[in-house]
């Protein structure tokens, strides 16, 4: 009797030795799917490939999840336990290593180095005054969206979700604008997984220029703080520190925004106006980092043992993955309420939890309210079933969200005549004896990476207004960023129901009547 033929990617015929393939365009155009397949196919433990020749078990149940996150006595962090990478079977240049390889920063460490570099992070992190943030994420927004206002038409990656955690990043740094597009370009070829050792290279350039540049000019901005902070990071441990927070602001930010924006624009839902009992941004908030968490599948483990999982058998050294989009969506979470619950996994758990929670929080709050306060009658101009996603193993990623609206007015000052050139918003770069890396750290002459295939390039970053009064002077790095708390313990404690925080002002989806608009913008 002739075998039948399985249809493609079906994961009841995918090998053992390989998994399903998360890098391919199915994954990418149906995750939720997969994950149903998987998960009648092997259970709370499934067989994935990363990239060819880059496999790993992909923990997809909400408890075998905790279980990886919460045991760091047996499942550890520390990328060097990675056999694959040390025997040979995972090439250098696969896509998988700038992600997944061992750098000497907060999140591939365990026990009390990873105590004292989490420890610097989370102090450096809560020296940002959140109402300063609030006003700069505001006044940046502003900035982009009068770019576009008066065309009646944009694409809200490319336009504006891809380009505002740059401006973020930048200030909160320090990082001189003109860094901006290698930065860019080199964080989305590591996500994308399109020449990754190369963009890997751009990034680690750009960012020991930064190292060298603070070193000799500190500031009131995050990476002076952490360089001070007497935890006393080195220069190379500065430098992957830097790239860590610079992934996790800048890309996961972008998805965020976008896949927020994507559930307000075409979920009805959020339809309606104020007196209507519809849902508020906080809860779309909630909403995707439930069912479409901007990492959609990160935080790899690698168990310290052969050990037994669910029913598994997971071998000493080999890479597991955690799925923070397939447990939140675990069958098993059937009934749960979602408004307000803060028990997702889409910040992680456990001593590794995101250490920027708050910030990234109120960034993105920030960014989609005021899109939607300046253009209340935004609309996707294409169907939803429309959209389409970037490829790649990690992220939750649109290509693009194009939408339209009526044509309306800049709200803010008027920009100089060449819009195109970047705006100085943070320290001015360091001469040139200070971008010189240091000769002891890792360098790359790579030239800047290419934009992954069907990912959008971002615009030029918009100039800031100059007038006086509407922009703080940066040149002697007095920055807004002064706290009045004082720092807390590092390790943020387990993931439970919290009530939701007051980041959000909006009662209501965006309105379509002008009586409507004025009330919200007299808030």
């Amino acid at each position: 009797m002739t075998t039948p033929t399985p249809p493609p990617g079906c994961p009841a015929h995918q090998s053992q030795s390989a998994g399903f393939p998360l890098y391919s365009e199915e994954f990418a155009t149906d995750p939720a799917d997969v994950y149903a397949r998987l998960r009648a196919t092997h259970g709370p433990l499934a067989p994935v490939e990363l990239y060819p020749g880059a496999t790993a078990t992909l923990a997809i149940s909400y408890q075998a999840a905790l279980d990886v996150l919460r045991s760091p006595e047996t499942f550890s962090k520390d990328a060097r336990r990675w056999r694959g990478l040390a025997d040979g079977r995972v090439a250098p240049d696969n896509p998988t290593v700038p992600m997944m390889a061992y750098r000497p920063n907060c999140l591939f460490s365990d026990g009390d180095t990873h105590d004292r570099l989490r420890g610097a992070v989370v102090d450096s992190l809560e020296r940002v005054d959140p109402n300063a943030l609030r006003g700069y994420v505001e006044r940046s927004a502003d900035r982009l969206i009068d770019h576009f206002a008066g065309r009646g038409e944009a694409d809200l990656v490319a336009d504006y979700a891809r380009t505002l955690p740059l401006l973020v990043f930048n200030e909160l740094f320090g990082s001189p604008s003109h860094f901006g597009d290698r930065l860019v370009h080199g964080m989305s070829g590591i996500f994308d997984g399109v020449d990754a050792e190369r963009a890997n290279a751009e990034l680690t350039s750009t960012m020991l220029e930064l190292v060298a540049l603070k070193r000799a000019r500190p500031g009131a901005d995050v990476t002076s703080w952490l360089m001070a902070h007497p935890a006393a990071l080195s220069d190379e441990e500065m430098l992957h520190h830097l790239v860590l927070l610079m992934g996790a602001g800048t890309e996961p930010q972008l998805n965020l925004i976008s896949n927020t924006l994507r559930l307000l624009l075409s979920d009805d839902r959020f339809a309606g106006d104020l007196a209507g009992g519809s849902l508020p941004v906080e809860d779309a908030l909630d909403e995707v980092l439930w069912t479409d968490p901007p990492m959609a599948n990160y935080a790899v483990h690698f168990p310290v043992r052969d050990v037994d999982l669910a029913g598994v058998r997971l071998a000493e050294g080999e890479p597991v993955v955690v799925s923070f989009a397939a447990a939140n969506t675990d069958p098993a979470l059937a009934g749960t309420s979602r408004t307000g619950n803060r028990a997702h996994l889409a910040w992680s758990a456990g001593p590794h939890a995101c250490p920027a929670q708050g910030p990234a929080r109120l960034i993105a709050s920030v960014a989609v309210e005021k899109l939607l306060d300046r253009l209340p009658d935004v609309e996707l101009a294409v169907k939803p079933d429309e959209l389409t996603w970037r490829p790649g193993p990690f992220h939750r990623a649109l290509t693009a969200l194009p939408v339209r609206f009526p044509p309306t007015t800049a709200a803010t000052p008027s920009t100089p005549s060449t819009p195109s050139a970047p705006s100085a918003p943070s320290a001015p770069s360091a001469p040139s004896t200070a971008t010189t890396p240091n000769a002891d750290a890792p360098t790359a002459d790579a030239p800047t990476a290419g934009m992954a295939a069907g990912s959008t390039a971002p615009r030029p970053l918009p100039a800031e207004p100059t007038a006086a009064g509407s922009a703080p002077d940066h040149t002697s790095g007095d920055r807004p960023w002064n706290p009045t708390a004082a720092p807390t313990g590092s390790t943020l404690p387990e993931p439970i129901s919290t009530p939701r925080p007051d980041g959000s002002t909006r009662t209501g989806r965006w309105p379509r009547w002008n009586s409507l608009v004025a009330w919200l913008r007299g808030r």
